[in-house]
């Protein structure tokens, strides 16, 4: 458990009643973190702020009030939340407990007794039993486990947010691995170059943004496009994390070259270098003359979305790949909170490097 985690869990257990819910301000609960946290920022605190909140939600601790309103930052959180009373719950039978610690690890129920529930027990069972003979099933999605073990396809999946599965496989030491399960990448969008087939394709170009896919499809029919990629992929924002594993299910095992083109701004910077961290073992890089032709449109820059995550790390990691002279426009951008937009490359903008 990390020091926000610790701290936040203080807090919470600080104003729960035993006989009433409590409304809080989410943005008061990380302002009151911060102010005891003088690394907050360079930790990437809000990350872990997140996850904290994310974590008490799944355990049933908080309740987030559904009135639309967010607390600006991304990812984003409802702005109120309930703080649920303690919880009342009775003991597990610890013989019971015992007759399945040969495969479970029951330390963090010991802990925390509130979870010692009877629908969090028939759960325990229910993947205990599906444990007893795994070595004779298939492999399936998350969703089909999910349904088969749970009553429910989406109990297990966890795609933006922190789902209430994944703490209670956190909760019992559990992995997909054992559930026989995989998280199959979503389909994404893409363009293959004329002439291509699908053994031939090495260099592929991942882009951002819609606009900019189609003006890149454009760009590659007329020989005009850097790096002259065999595919060009639609990222779709910060989709691509969550389906970038799928290219690997279409397309055959070999090393691939892989750019990326997105907006000069911290969402930018953070996919791609999340992307690089996940998957270490692919070349990816950042395609380091389209983001060139961005930089000389800087008379368009435009202001930094609101809520966006300003990481130094991510911003450091990212700006290591550009010449000094160009670390120092983005820097100005990123201290003026400015942002250019992958939409100022144009086939007429791009003209003007022909």
């Amino acid at each position: 458990m990390d020091l926000i985690e610790t701290r936040v869990r203080g807090f919470i257990s600080d104003i729960q009643h035993p006989s009433q819910k409590k409304r809080i301000n989410i943005n008061d609960l990380e302002l009151q973190l911060r102010k005891l946290m003088d690394n907050y920022f360079e930790m990437d605190g809000y990350s872990l702020f997140f996850n904290a909140i994310q974590m008490l939600q799944a355990e049933g601790q908080l309740a987030p009030i559904q009135n639309n309103q967010y607390n600006g930052k991304t990812p984003a959180l409802a702005l109120y939340y309930w703080v649920n009373m303690k919880a009342q719950v009775p003991k597990w039978d610890r013989l019971e407990m015992m007759k399945l610690s040969d495969l479970f690890d029951f330390s963090y129920y010991e802990r925390y007794p509130e979870w010692q529930t009877k629908e969090e027990w028939n759960r325990i069972q229910n993947v205990y039993s599906f444990l007893q003979s795994n070595h004779e099933r298939e492999w399936v999605s998350v969703e089909e486990r999910s349904l088969e073990l749970f009553g429910h396809e989406k109990f297990l999946l966890d795609v933006e947010q922190f789902s209430e599965g994944k703490g209670f496989l956190m909760r019992i030491g559990i992995t997909n691995a054992q559930l026989k399960m995989v998280n199959y990448g979503e389909p994404f969008v893409f363009w293959m170059k004329q002439g291509k087939s699908i053994p031939e394709i090495q260099r592929i170009l991942i882009v951002e943004n819609l606009s900019f896919f189609h003006t890149s499809i454009q760009l590659l029919e007329a020989g005009m496009l850097d790096y002259e990629p065999d595919l060009i992929i639609y990222g779709e924002g910060t989709k691509i994390e969550r389906s970038f594993s799928f290219f690997f299910r279409m397309f055959p095992s070999k090393n691939y070259l892989f750019y990326y083109a997105g907006d000069l701004d911290a969402a930018g910077y953070g996919i791609l270098i999340r992307l690089m961290e996940k998957y270490p073992d692919c070349c990816i890089q950042p395609a380091l003359k389209i983001y060139r032709k961005m930089l000389e449109c800087l008379d368009q820059k435009n202001d930094q979305k609101q809520g966006q995550t300003q990481n130094l790390k991510v911003r450091d990691a990212f700006f290591q790949w550009f010449a000094e002279e160009e670390q120092a426009l983005l820097m100005q951008l990123w201290n003026e909170n400015k942002r250019i937009p992958q939409e100022v490359l144009t086939i007429e903008t791009w003209r003007r490097w022909m």
